[in-house]
């Protein structure tokens, strides 16, 4: 159970990203380490948007474009298959 003090850790490899990688399990946490929101529940290894991505816009980690979004997504929210093509 989280006091609400709990944030996730993440990486950030280019400063072009728009998405970050979350390196940790703590599903309770609302808040990257960095002070960005994070949807609770998201495992280790899976993507998290770090500003609101635009349908159609690009979705980049690591400096490189590996798809693009195929509905708007919020700041904080899960990128992944269902949004990301």
């Amino acid at each position: 159970m989280s006091d609400g003090s709990a944030t996730r850790r993440a990486i950030v490899a280019h400063e072009a990203d728009n998405v970050a990688t979350l390196v940790d399990n703590r599903l309770d946490a609302v808040r990257l380490a960095g002070g960005g929101p994070v949807a609770p529940g998201l495992s280790f290894g899976h993507k998290v948007a770090l500003r609101d991505i635009a349908e159609g816009e690009a979705v980049v980690k690591y400096g490189v474009a590996i798809g693009r979004a195929t509905r708007p997504v919020a700041r904080g929210e899960h990128v992944h298959v269902h949004n990301c093509g």
